[in-house]
């Protein structure tokens, strides 16, 4: 089969961008054809693919995508393809895969109603309905049932259309026997001295993640324990200068450490202390099962879909909402505590070995596939 595959930009530190090259090489180990669309893109070319760019800008986002769709689709009706698989939310998918949350369940329980009254909320609450409406066709890849829950709440999608994915955790995250030698040599890079705790948080989208609350909690543990070095490893592609800022008002703007995106992201989960990432608002948040595997504590919050493996595996700290800096606060002074962290290391670990937190990709393109040849007719092999 020939599938086209729909996204705005990609860049390679993105949880669903990461997830958007692993599908199209499932797909691609599946014998099929891809070809992607794109408007932005940054990094390596995935080998086999046919890229499309969409040259296409606008003053506001939302207009940037309707002419984004519009070019795909006449491009698509000159070219077509068996199927086309969408990583945003839009019209004329087949197939979605939600990795983000439910617009309008936040439009309407975390904004005004005057927001409500704007261009952006009329195109995002638009297309989103197109992929979860009742009258809409597309079948939805999900990876949280907590998002799962507002999507039926919001639209009342036919439950035959929604589908659960497992996580998929790469495999190089897991530590191996070799742990601790990774373990040594990255604090040595980072001239982690003896004894340091170092909390360490990723995620492109400073603001979404949480990393004011991080910063906050870092200055918190700094003032209560004056005498214990700490440092915090900032990991991620974003904007970084308010954050700056705010860790030079604390006074810990030398322990606040940015990173820039990495490749080395699983050897910096091996030599840090804990993963601090008390997000405002995420679908699944691959970062806390790539921590787990790797048997490094986790702090976050309960909006993130995949928080619920941590409290099950007792890997680590679930804050519940509404969200108080003081219970984030207490937690990373908990982190302080080697014999905490050690528990939450092996009771983290054992899970991972139980429990499948790595087959969504491989089970998604065979999905995909499935439901591609079904709307279209087309026999399988």
């Amino acid at each position: 089969m020939r599938l086209a595959f729909l996204l705005y930009k990609y860049f390679p530190y993105g949880g669903m961008q990461r997830d958007f090259r692993r599908f199209v090489e499932e797909i691609q180990k599946l014998g099929h054809i891809c070809r992607v669309y794109y408007i932005e893109w940054q990094g390596e070319e995935i080998p086999g693919v046919e890229l499309r760019r969409v040259a296409v800008s606008a003053r506001t986002n939302h207009l940037r995508n309707e002419r984004f769709t519009e070019w795909v689709q006449r491009d698509l009706s000159n070219d077509p393809v068996d199927g086309v698989v969408g990583f945003n939310k839009m019209p004329g998918l087949d197939v979605y895969y939600a990795a983000d949350s439910c617009y309008l369940d936040k439009a309407i329980n975390e904004r005004g109603s005057l927001y409500r009254l704007g261009g952006r909320f009329r195109h995002f609450a638009a297309y989103e309905a197109a992929v979860f409406g009742r009258d809409s066709s597309t079948d939805v890849l999900l990876i949280s049932a907590t998002e799962k829950a507002k999507f039926l709440h919001c639209y009342k999608t036919p439950e035959s259309r929604l589908h659960m994915l497992p996580p998929g955790i790469s495999r190089d995250r897991c530590a191996g026997d070799d742990a601790p030698v990774r373990r040594l040599a990255m604090r040595q890079s980072l001239a982690v001295a003896e004894g340091e705790h170092v909390q360490l948080f990723v995620g492109s989208g400073f603001i979404k993640k949480g990393l004011d609350r991080a910063i906050r909690a870092l200055a918190h543990a700094t003032q209560e324990q004056p005498h214990q070095p700490m440092r915090l490893l900032v990991v991620g592609q974003d904007k970084e200068r308010r954050f700056r800022r705010l860790a030079r008002k604390l006074g810990v703007a030398a322990q606040v450490q940015f990173l820039g995106g990495r490749d080395d992201v699983a050897d910096l989960l091996l030599g840090a202390d804990v993963l601090v990432h008390p997000a405002l608002d995420e679908a699944a948040g691959i970062v806390l099962l790539e921590a787990l595997v790797a048997g490094l504590p986790v702090i976050t919050t309960d909006v993130c879909g995949y928080a619920h493996h941590i409290a099950a595996a007792k890997a680590g700290m679930v804050m519940r909402s509404p969200f108080r800096q003081a219970d984030l606060d207490a937690a990373v002074m908990r982190s302080l505590d080697g014999v905490y962290r050690s528990q939450c290391r092996e009771t983290g670990l054992v899970y991972a070995r139980v429990t499948d937190l790595y087959s969504m990709h491989s089970t998604g393109a065979k999905l995909i596939e499935q439901l591609v040849q079904r709307k279209r007719g087309i026999a399988g092999e």
